[in-house]
């Protein structure tokens, strides 16, 4: 709890006490008033801002009235400029109104009161009066606005619970919850209550909502640093991470070569895609340069025919030959043309075939890859190598595949590493099993050694409330004895009175009362070490048992961050 809450400062109060409305202060002890009063501009604004601010609170002003006030309008303009400042002043009808008057000035602390006459407030409007007087209204008028400006800013000095945000660091916050909870604890003092839980779970409640984000923030570094902790616990507890990186290196290095194979089978791929573009462009040049030739075989043969001398019979005769060649021709190509289709689709189909053999092997190759499967193997599987390459080119069918044989050698070994697989697969399912069976276990046995916990916990909440039964116990009686003491004490005063009254007639009373008094005196000295003794045994007791437990429950947490 914050140490503003057992501050002794008080806020001060308006009322000055009711003897000092009648006494005179005097003059030397207030201070001249500089403001131009007997100006006549000065005094036509004094009056429109106090017409302003009267009309803007619900004061009922006339036009008029201000520049010839009377008594009653002066006294009336002045309860409510008072009011305004402090609602709470109260005004007693029965009271003089000089005497009202000069008190609440001192109240509010008027600078200029020494210039001020209580003989001016029958006639406020009179030349010599008037000036000083509607200063001091327009002086009120600017503290009820100041006091305004004061009360809307939400100003932490205001002391407004209400204000206070969630959280917090000025110190007149924690003022103004200091304050509002002995205002309230004050009401139920007065109404006869020495004890106020209901005001202090109030004040515990905005400090808890005020430290809740802190708090949630400091749990979750807590439970940071109790992972990092157990994180370094079982790094320490750990093997050094060598023998793990050199695995790691181990099949990175195999993973590397693997890769380098791809990288190898991929170049060889690109070269002889490149040697089969090559040959292509080679065999268009070929083909376009035989074409040119025999244009210009066509171009000869046709200037030939121009020239030579022929007869009509040998122009039929060559005619005829003409059309049956040309009809050959005409047939000859057809049987191109469609052979050259069937070529093309055979191509085509032979392309598709190849480019899926391709990518069959390249998927392939890629599960090698996944499963690991690129050479070396892992022994004793060492001597084989599952990669096969496609040679497209070939023209002998036995030579498009390069590789181990896929039937005698492939199929053989991928059953076997499935069938290796399969075995190391429920070997791991089996040690599955078992680590969930153990750990099951270890569950049902935290749970039991978390349920002894809690016996010994209640076990200790029992002895605690023993223990406070006990010391109740010892302080009622020691109230008792005490109680008895101070009887005894008064009996021995009220005896050596009447020992000193009556003589020496009462001595041996006088010692009985005084041997009886210090046997109770002795009784409550020893009832107290008793006390004492029992509460000191009683929190031996309850730290040896704590101890014992804070022991059991680490062991515990040990043995299951071990486990």
């Amino acid at each position: 709890m914050p140490p503003a809450l057992f501050s002794t400062n008080r806020r001060g109060s308006m009322w000055q006490g009711g003897s000092q409305g009648s006494s005179q202060p005097s003059s030397q002890s207030y201070a001249k008033d500089a403001r131009p009063l007997r100006d006549r501009s000065f005094q036509a604004k004094m009056r429109q801002d106090i017409g302003m601010f009267l009309m803007n609170t619900g004061f009922e002003v006339a036009p008029q009235m201000l520049q010839n006030i009377t008594g009653k309008d002066f006294r009336a303009v002045f309860q409510h400029l008072i009011q305004c400042l402090d609602p709470i002043w109260e005004f007693k009808p029965e009271q003089r109104f000089e005497e009202q008057f000069m008190q609440a000035l001192r109240a509010v602390k008027y600078p200029y009161i020494g210039q001020i006459d209580i003989k001016w407030l029958p006639t406020p409007a009179a030349m010599h009066s008037w000036a000083s007087l509607l200063g001091m209204l327009h002086w009120l008028v600017e503290l009820c606005k100041a006091r305004e400006h004061y009360m809307d800013s939400r100003h932490p000095t205001l002391q407004d619970p209400e204000l206070i945000p969630d959280e917090f660091e000025d110190i007149s916050y924690h003022l103004a919850l200091a304050f509002d909870h002995h205002s309230r604890a004050y009401v139920d003092f007065l109404q006869g209550q020495d004890v106020f839980p209901e005001q202090e779970k109030v004040l515990e409640e905005r400090y808890t909502k005020k430290d809740a984000r802190v708090l949630a923030d400091l749990e979750q570094l807590r439970e940071r640093l109790t992972e990092i902790q157990a994180e370094w616990e079982q790094l320490k507890k750990s093997a050094p991470p060598f023998e793990d990186l050199k695995k790691d290196n181990g099949s990175l290095r195999r993973d590397k070569l693997k890769f380098e194979e791809i990288l190898r089978r991929l170049d060889e791929r690109k070269q002889k895609w490149m040697r089969l573009v090559q040959e292509e462009k080679t065999e268009l040049e070929y083909n376009l340069a035989s074409l040119e030739k025999m244009h210009a075989e066509e171009q000869r043969l046709a200037g030939i025919v121009k020239v030579q001398n022929l007869s009509p019979d040998e122009v039929l005769r060559m005619n005829s030959e003409h059309e049956s060649l040309s009809r050959e021709l005409e047939s000859l190509k057809h049987k191109i043309t469609e052979t050259s289709q069937v070529v093309v689709r055979l191509e085509v189909s032979l392309t598709r075939k190849v480019s899926d053999a391709e990518e069959a092997l390249d998927q392939y190759t890629s599960l090698l890859s996944t499963l690991g499967l690129f050479p070396p193997l892992a022994p004793p599987l060492e001597d084989v190598d599952l990669t096969i390459d496609l040679h497209s080119a070939s023209a002998n069918p036995q030579g498009l595949l390069s590789g181990a044989d896929i039937r005698k050698v492939v199929k053989p070994t991928l059953s076997r590493i499935t069938e290796m697989k399969r075995t190391a697969h429920a070997e791991v399912e089996s040690e599955r099993i078992r680590v969930d069976d153990e750990l099951e276990q270890l569950t049902f046995e935290c749970e039991t050694i978390e349920e002894e916990a809690l016996e010994v916990m209640n076990k200790t909440n029992a002895l605690n409330e023993q223990a406070d039964e006990l010391r109740e116990a010892a302080q009622q009686e020691g109230l008792v004895s005490n109680a008895e003491a101070s009887r005894l004490e008064r009996d021995l005063a009220a005896a050596r009175t009447a020992a000193m009254a009556n003589g020496v007639g009462v001595k041996s009373r006088l010692q009985a009362l005084q041997i009886a008094y210090r046997e109770q005196v002795e009784k409550v000295n020893r009832l107290k070490e008793d006390t004492v003794r029992a509460v000191i045994k009683n929190s031996s007791d309850i730290v040896a048992f704590k101890d014992e437990v804070s022991k059991q429950l680490q062991h515990l947490r040990d043995f299951a961050e071990a486990n």
